[in-house]
């Protein structure tokens, strides 16, 4: 047969080689199974070769990363990557970029785009749906079927086509040697967030002392058991189903225990997947959007103790002393406002919504502390068992720079139904100060997973580097990186907008002059029809604050179009910056600041992002709608 490469014979390191599909519309839930080999000269070279597969959807300016790969190997290897079921047409981009190295090779031998889930399998086909076998020297799983005849067992006809000449899996004690010796056939792991019943068909030899366990295994290593065989009904095959729940990224596992060489044999066949629930559940989903909140509205699904004053929903006008909020610097946000309480011991608990139990969940916020000379245990996050009323402590704030609004993320997982809950102390009288929090959100999985793919595209938090952002120049009066407070007092902020302790990009007015330009470029960014909207954080604090543009210039044209700007100095906080603007041909987007009269003009720009759609859907979808229309500038070109 055929397969297509790049190589080094004829391509340099570095090199992209690059394979566009046609439209590609999946009305259904599909499964995109490549088959591929990354190949390499002896010795693991610095720079490897990397196989990246994207989509391009029709309305986006970018391309989104859904899969990567750089481990060489000496065989074909596949991979199933799930396509959630969408109206949208898009195509799919496969890049292949060559490493370090002498031969440095990436092949293709199959790309397949099928109707149904990447765990699903009848076994008919060679490449097995990418399902594998953990090797064992005694005991492993086999294809049986089609024309191979086993001599130690009848093995059965299989389930897909009742027939001698049909596929199913099977693993066979006759090589056991030990107690307890195992046979593991792993799935593909899933690359989309799935729920529902998991259905398979299994036989066994009558009478063996085999045990059949399945477990679903998360990319930290956790297994957990979702089905163990009880007594078969009958020497035929068996319909298992199985509740099954991947939030995040997980491997099925089907496992077989053999107590010694005459166990039998025991055979699997047609794994499917459906995304209904096997029993009629009463019990409600998970929902992240109904966990989370950002306190613009109400405090959403969050209460308090009803005792004392607790948390209470503040807003401050961006003024030049008090920090505003964090989703956008002029909203909401809660402050637990222990100084004016005259009892020590003073405490605010606030309770979040009831969470099911056996997930893994990942919890953010964000808290920013005023006053308190000892800041330890002044805030603290509690796992409440609903269960068993009991508290446990998973977090509490350390010394962190004060008055920054500071990001915390725990991952935590509970048996049991839990509620999160934030509380607030003041342990003494004379200690007392003030503890704000902001834009909580709890979403499944770890927060730390290796498994998440790196930022998209249109996202920049400058935690890594400057993304694919630009300088036309380089020297001390251009944007610079930077984590913590700038060095002029009384400008710049205290720390970044994405984590207050991360790094954003600013100018440092001390080494400009009055009316000095620094300008960053965005990459060329696709031109598509439909509107775009570019949201980022912009920080102008100093009394000498000059000017920040932002300009689109489309490829082509000599001419720059203004799409917003500020002048002067703006609060002493992070602000938000929506622009929503429309451009059908490739365009880069600049954002200029210009020094003011005094060295007390520091401009900082952070969280820059880019999306597909109108910015008012973006505030629907994120439900961040801060009730402010001035900041939202709408531009036509």
């Amino acid at each position: 047969g055929h397969y297509i490469y790049v190589d080094t014979s004829f391509a340099k390191q570095g090199e992209k080689a690059v394979l566009l599909s046609s439209d590609v519309q999946t009305e259904e839930w599909s499964c995109l199974r490549l088959v591929y080999q990354i190949t390499t000269s002896s010795g693991s070279p610095s720079e490897p070769s990397r196989l990246n597969l994207y989509v391009r959807f029709d309305d986006e300016s970018f391309d989104r990363l859904l899969w990567s790969a750089k481990e060489p190997s000496d065989s074909w290897l596949i991979a199933s990557l799930d396509l959630q079921n969408s109206s949208k047409k898009f195509k799919i981009l496969i890049e292949g970029v060559l490493g370090h190295g002498n031969t440095a090779s990436i092949a293709l031998f199959e790309i397949k785009i099928t109707t149904g889930y990447c765990i699903e399998c009848d076994f008919e086909e060679n490449h097995l749906c990418g399902f594998v076998n953990r090797w064992n020297p005694n005991v492993n799983w086999f294809v049986g079927g089609g024309n191979m005849r086993n001599s130690h067992s009848i093995l059965p006809q299989d389930h897909t086509f009742r027939s001698e000449l049909g596929h199913y899996m099977y693993v066979d004690s006759v090589y056991v040697t030990h107690y307890q010796e195992v046979a593991q056939l792993i799935s593909p792991v899933t690359t989309a967030p799935m729920s529902g019943c998991l259905l398979f068909y299994y036989q066994l030899q009558q009478g063996n002392d085999s045990i059949f366990f399945v477990y679903t295994r998360d990319a930290a290593g956790l297994y957990e058991e979702i089905w163990k065989m009880g007594n078969p009904g009958n020497a035929d095959w068996n319909l298992a189903e199985v509740e099954f729940s991947a939030p995040y990224p997980m491997e099925v596992i089907f496992e077989v225990a053999f107590n010694g060489p005459k166990g039998g044999y025991v055979a699997l066949d047609d794994i499917s997947f459906s995304p209904v629930p096997c029993q009629n559940q009463t019990e409600r989903p998970f929902s992240a959007v109904e966990a989370s909140c950002n306190f613009e509205e109400d405090l959403c699904n969050f209460y308090q103790d009803k005792e004392g004053p607790g948390w209470t929903r503040v807003k401050v006008k961006p003024n030049m002393h008090r920090a505003g909020d964090h989703t956008s610097g002029l909203g909401y946000f809660l402050m637990a406002n222990t100084k004016f309480t005259s009892q020590p011991g003073y405490i605010g608990r606030l309770y979040g919504p009831s969470l099911p139990g056996n997930l893994q969940y990942c919890l953010r916020f964000y808290y920013a502390i005023y006053g308190f000379l000892k800041m330890s245990d002044t805030l603290a996050v509690y796992i409440f068992e609903e269960n068993h009323m009991v508290q446990d402590k998973i977090w509490s704030v350390l010394e962190s720079p004060r008055g920054v609004w500071m990001q915390a993320e725990i991952t935590f997982k509970k048996p049991m139904p839990t509620k999160v809950v934030f509380m607030s102390l003041c342990k003494s009288f004379w200690d007392c100060g003030l503890v704000a929090l902001d834009d909580i959100t709890i979403e499944l999985g770890s927060c730390s997973s290796p498994e998440k793919l790196p930022t998209p595209p249109g996202e920049c938090t400058f935690e890594q580097d400057e993304c694919a952002f630009t300088q036309e120049r380089r020297n001390r009066s251009s944007w610079h990186r930077r984590r913590g407070e700038t060095p002029t007092s009384y400008t710049g902020p205290k720390g970044d907008h994405t984590t207050g302790v991360g790094y954003y990009m600013y100018i440092e007015a001390s080494h400009m002059v009055y009316g000095q330009k620094a300008r960053l470029l965005s990459r060329p960014l696709r031109g598509v029809t439909g509107k775009h909207c570019l949201t980022f954080f912009y920080h102008m604090y100093g009394a000498g604050t000059g000017l920040l543009n932002v300009y689109l210039k489309k490829e082509g044209d000599s001419e720059e179009s203004l799409l917003w700007r500020r002048k002067g100095e703006q609060s002493i906080s992070w602000l938000r910056g929506l622009i929503e603007y429309t451009c059908e041909r490739r365009h880069q987007i600049i954002f200029e600041a210009i020094r003011g009269v005094s060295i007390r003009s520091d401009i900082a720009i952070d969280d820059v992002k880019f999306q597909a759609g109108s910015c008012a859907e973006m505030e629907d979808i994120t439900q961040h709608s801060s009730g402010y229309s001035e900041d939202l500038n709408e531009i036509e070109y």
